[in-house]
């Protein structure tokens, strides 16, 4: 009999179904491994919850995860994009590339039980339990001798700056050109660093479903976000103010004229705006002469976006128009709407349901909250699943992971084993579903797209 090597056995014997190897074993091994490896999975989540960090300056989180793909001997690559880390696996055969994204950013919330003294972050949105999802999936799939059984390879993404915040300082980068998108995984796209990912899956945690362990969800709000300049005239607040422009009183105009079209807002376009002022003036005696503001302008879909954010400047415009200040106006691309594969969907969920049983399956539908995993999904087909076990509310100082089986044990299993289905017997279900998918856009639209998106405007009252 002639030699052949055992990943070809592997792949016949699936193909053919004979029994030796089957995609269901393959899970029961993949499980098994994360159960083995479950206090450790864990750990990952509750250290990073101790080390929160804002996006592009999550240092100590990176190199967290750096150090797990290390354990796992999974070689990565660092400081992508800043922070980013990317680690790749070969299965026992070419074929398509799954990439599991964890997201590494917390956002800012000094009232938190663990927020760093004195930045303010916090983990808020469970982010820190992502990373330990991101890991155990790569655990799982290294650790359980299936990688010879699967065609195609395995890419793990740790990426930055998820949450879009902190607008000045991101856009002072970009205007240095260390940054040219406000949000990693753009980024990671414009630098080329999903060229090589087919198919891209993560999961996040919500509180939203609280009697549920896991979620699909069918899209989600896009956005543009603003920074907003008013420009007045200082002067003594008591003794003249005449010969002042209160530019805060042009921008709470500006915010008033804002509110006034807000029932020109459809309700099938899920718009939101909701804009905060990070800078009120200089000094209590003196007329406000530069106020500052940031907002995002929220909707279900490109065109509905454009439409309230033509609303929102004139709006902008009409409180600088009204008290004789200027107004700059700088439009930003911030994460495109985000629409799931349904063919992952059929992959996925037969899969979660195994896991927890039908009745812990929730739906979410559409969200109007945002995720620059909306971008991933403009380019290729791509889901974000959602897992539940956290009490509080999302991006309150009360959020907080209470029960790490549901909110990463059993998403990381689900995760790895819709892995297995996608990549076994020869990666024949990722091929079909590749084969049949068109991306709404190609990179070079995307990318063009966003760029037509950025605006910078003065308009002098």
């Amino acid at each position: 009999m002639a030699f052949i090597p055992v990943r070809w056995v592997a792949r016949i014997i699936i193909w053919k179904g004979e029994g030796i190897v089957t995609t269901a074993e393959l899970k029961a091994k993949v499980n098994e491994q994360i159960e083995r490896q479950k206090e450790d999975i864990i750990g990952v989540a509750r250290e990073i919850l101790l080390t929160p960090e804002l996006g592009f300056c999550e240092f100590k989180t990176a190199a967290i995860t750096a150090r797990k793909f290390a354990e796992l001997g999974l070689p990565c690559r660092d400081r992508i994009a800043f922070t980013g880390v990317k680690a790749v696996a070969n299965a026992g055969a070419p074929g398509p590339s799954i990439c599991i994204m964890g997201e590494l950013d917390s956002l800012v919330s000094p009232d938190h039980a663990f927020a760093d003294p004195k930045t303010g972050a916090a983990h808020v949105c469970g982010h820190n339990g992502q990373v330990a999802i991101m890991y155990g999936v790569a655990a799982a799939l290294l650790r359980s001798d299936v990688l010879p059984f699967l065609a195609g390879r395995l890419v793990f993404i740790g990426i930055p700056a998820e949450e879009y915040i902190e607008i000045e300082y991101r856009d002072d980068l970009r205007r240095q050109g260390k940054l040219a998108y406000l949000g990693g995984k753009p980024e990671f796209v414009r630098l080329g660093e999903m060229d090589d990912v087919d198919i891209a899956m993560m999961t996040h945690l919500s509180p939203a479903f609280e009697t549920k362990s896991l979620a699909t969800v069918d899209s989600m709000n896009g956005l543009v976000a603003k920074r907003i300049q008013y420009i007045g005239r200082a002067a003594h607040a008591g003794g003249m103010p005449h010969k002042g422009i209160n530019a805060l009183n042009a921008a709470m105009i500006g915010l008033q004229a804002i509110q006034a079209q807000r029932e020109t807002f459809r309700d099938q376009d899920t718009i939101r705006v909701h804009p905060i002022i990070t800078k009120g003036g200089d000094v209590v005696n003196a007329v406000p002469a530069d106020v500052r503001l940031e907002t995002f302008v929220r909707g279900k879909t490109a065109e509905a976006i454009m439409d309230a954010n033509a609303k929102v400047d004139r709006g902008l415009k009409a409180g600088a128009l009204a008290i004789g200040a200027k107004v700059r106006i700088t439009t930003l691309p911030g994460y495109m709407p985000m629409t799931s594969h349904p063919e992952l969907w059929d992959v996925y969920r037969p899969n979660a349901v195994a896991l927890v049983g039908e009745e812990q399956i929730g739906h979410l539908g559409h969200l109007t909250a945002s995720s620059d995993m909306g971008d991933i999904t403009q380019i290729m087909p791509a889901i974000h699943p959602y897992a539940g076990g956290v009490s509080g509310a999302s991006h309150g100082s009360d959020f907080l992971i209470r029960d790490y089986e549901k909110a990463v044990i059993n998403p990381a299993k689900a995760l790895a084993m819709t892995v297995i289905d996608l990549l076994a017997d020869g990666a024949g279900k990722a091929k079909e579903i590749l084969a049949r998918c068109k991306p709404p856009m190609t990179k070079t639209q995307y990318l063009a797209f966003l760029d037509s998106l950025i605006k910078e405007e003065e308009f002098q009252g």
